[in-house]
């Protein structure tokens, strides 16, 4: 439509942060329980419930131009329920970090703003080109939930953090193409060896000493800011470089 969508409803908190670096946060009338940043960005927007429980009445009730979901946090059921009550969704999907660049191109265009995305594709794109990874690359695990006793979840190589952390260095264990998050028993990830094991915030606030079980002496240990690893979108230039400075850091000590 002329200039954009007017009423914009985001279900990926990512997108919504997305939203506001492109200029539109005025335009977003509802959004998710979990779209918090930036803080206070959404003031007027209804909460329409989470990433995967959305609340498609209330959605509905917004009379949304758009709404913006992703394959990765939302679930193809409500999208499909979404189309099914007339409204129209767009879909985003990243797998590496290259398609980030491509999928904020295409952002834009439905967005009606092409210009800013276009310009912060192109930092995501120089953020690749800059990027000084830890050569060799550091063997290690990032665990993205875990229930609190033998059971742990991985973060896989085929998700866009993973890809992050390769960019920067990191060669994560295990290497399952089948499954984006492989489920491991503690035995298994520490018997991985890792050279280090990094914690992330979200989804699960991992606290100091949680992963004692699957180190050995000469693992060390990094508490990574969540939002900053799975968040794809304005923070992808800055993560980039960030994680491939940390990288360096401990292959060098």
């Amino acid at each position: 439509m002329p200039g954009g969508p007017q009423r914009i409803v985001s279900l990926v908190p990512s997108l919504s942060e997305t939203v506001w670096a492109l200029g539109l946060a005025e335009r977003v009338v509802g959004r998710t329980e979990y779209c918090v940043s930036p803080p206070g960005a959404f003031p007027h927007a209804r909460e329409v419930r989470g990433t995967k429980n959305p609340d498609v009445a209330a959605i509905r009730e917004l009379a949304p131009d758009l709404v913006l979901a992703d394959r990765e946090e939302n679930r193809e059921l409500d999208v499909r329920r979404l189309r099914e009550a007339g409204l129209e969704v767009h879909v985003t999907g990243v797998r590496r970090v290259s398609d980030v660049a491509r999928e904020l191109e295409r952002l834009g265009a439905v967005l009606g703003v092409p210009g800013p995305a276009e310009r912060l594709a192109i930092e995501i794109w120089m953020g690749l080109d800059r990027a000084v990874p830890a050569r060799p690359a550091l063997r290690a695990v990032c665990p993205v939930w875990w229930d609190g006793q033998t059971r742990w979840w991985m973060l896989g190589r085929d998700t866009y953090a993973g890809d992050l952390l390769r960019v920067a260095g990191f060669d994560t264990w295990p290497d399952e193409p089948a499954s984006r998050y492989p489920e491991q028993l503690t035995e298994a990830v520490r018997a991985s060896l890792p050279e280090v094991v990094l914690l992330p915030d979200e989804p699960y606030a991992f606290g100091p000493g949680q992963a004692a079980p699957v180190t050995h002496a000469d693992t060390q240990v990094r508490h990574v800011h969540g939002q900053a690893l799975l968040w794809w979108g304005p923070r992808t230039p800055g993560a980039i470089a960030d994680l491939a400075a940390l990288a360096r850091g401990l292959r060098a000590q």
